[in-house]
């Protein structure tokens, strides 16, 4: 009985909890990576994301300005300033200037510091440095601070990222770039993909099971094997290093499993259709863009999500086909591996780039998945 048609199966409770655990394990850092976009480099590296809708007591470390910015003011060296750089303070409840009593001073008390001079700190962050001697190092000096940390959010970090021409990241010419190579890059194979998998599949030629054989050993080729020798066919031709070099590596590299999947999809098609529209003198073209696409949309959409989603987070072929000094064109992928290596401290400005670098194919995905799934269900042909 177990075997009879239309009978659930009894491992049905372990797909639906493999599927729930999957989408936990997916939407739990994506969560955190939305979280900490909105929120400012202090409370970033003073919480987790987890505790931004609740007021948390920290012990954090803060530095003061740099013995470069003090100021003579009667006679004596001053530094002075905010510990906190975010709008909405924290309010300090001990502090200290050794790590071994980090909370020997409250906000209003003086403290005298070990290389001479003395500071003094109030509740909202402000300090006040003064010494007889100029202060000397490269770096300010280090304050031991027990404050309670109210929630904050802010959109700053998205007006740096995407709309301040000046900004550190350079992140929105990256977003233009990548979407410059990525919409080109997807629709250039599919194109000259379909077409291709049309006549592997109900054309008749010479050659043609030697054709689709041939294309199926291009699946194995490893990418990073072709990498170099089409490099210095670019250069050969004069292409260079440019868009339209890395649209045609990513259309190259692309093609292979692109028309072996519409192929076999196409072979599918009731053959009768075909035939009647060739007896009614329909063209090999009619027949293509007026039949054979339309019952196509589905693999056409598959591939297109797949294509674009490689294309839109790759970074090997954009760093060998697309180098820039200038930076006009580097892709987010390989300005985001720049970030941490040149920006590793300010996580804002992390987080948000990172974040902005995953909702497009996040869109693209959910957009694309919709009219998929009406194509397979309004597909079939009666």
């Amino acid at each position: 009985m177990n075997n009879l048609v239309g009978h659930k199966s009894s491992l049905r409770w372990a797909v639906h909890i493999s599927v729930a655990v999957l989408v936990v394990l997916w939407l739990i850092p994506t969560l955190g990576l939305l979280v900490s976009s909105f929120r400012t480099a202090d409370q970033i590296s003073t919480s987790g994301w987890w505790q931004a809708l609740v007021t948390t007591e920290q012990n954090v470390i803060m530095r003061t300005a740099k013995p470069q910015d003090q100021q003579i003011i009667d006679g004596k060296y001053v530094i002075e300033g905010m510990l906190f750089s975010s709008k909405k303070s924290p309010e300090i409840l001990a502090w200290g200037v050794s790590s071994i009593a980090i909370d020997d001073y409250i906000p209003g008390e003086t403290a005298k510091l070990r290389k001479g001079g003395e500071i003094s700190l109030r509740g909202d962050g402000y300090y006040h440095m003064v010494s007889d001697k100029p202060f000397k190092g490269s770096r300010g000096t280090r304050v031991f601070v027990k404050a309670s940390m109210p929630p904050e959010f802010t959109l700053d970090n998205y007006r740096n990222v995407l709309f301040d021409p000046a900004n550190v990241s350079g992140m929105a010419k990256a977003f233009l770039s990548t979407l410059t190579v990525a919409i080109p890059a997807t629709i250039i194979p599919i194109l000259i993909a379909a077409f291709a998998a049309y006549a592997l599949a109900w054309m008749q030629f010479p050659g043609r099971a030697l054709l689709v054989a041939f294309i199926v050993g291009l699946l194995v080729v490893p990418l990073q094997m072709a990498l170099i020798p089409l490099l210095k066919l670019h250069m050969q031709i004069g292409i260079g290093k440019g868009f339209l070099g890395v649209w045609l590596a990513h259309t190259g590299f692309g093609l292979p499993l692109a028309i072996y999947l519409l192929r076999n999809y196409m072979v599918g098609l009731p053959k009768d259709i075909i035939e009647n529209s060739r007896i009614d003198g329909a063209t090999d073209f009619q027949i293509f863009m007026k039949i054979i696409l339309p019952l196509s949309f589905p693999a056409l959409a598959a591939f297109s999500i797949f294509q674009f989603l490689w294309t839109w987070n790759d970074l090997l072929v954009a760093k060998v086909f697309l180098f820039d000094s200038s930076g006009q064109t580097v892709v987010m992928t390989a300005k985001l591996v720049e970030l941490l290596g040149s920006k590793g401290g300010n996580w804002e400005i992390l987080a948000t780039s990172a974040f902005v670098s995953i909702v497009v194919p996040l869109i693209v995905f959910f957009t694309l998945q919709k009219y998929l799934v009406r194509g397979l269900l309004t597909g079939s042909v009666k």
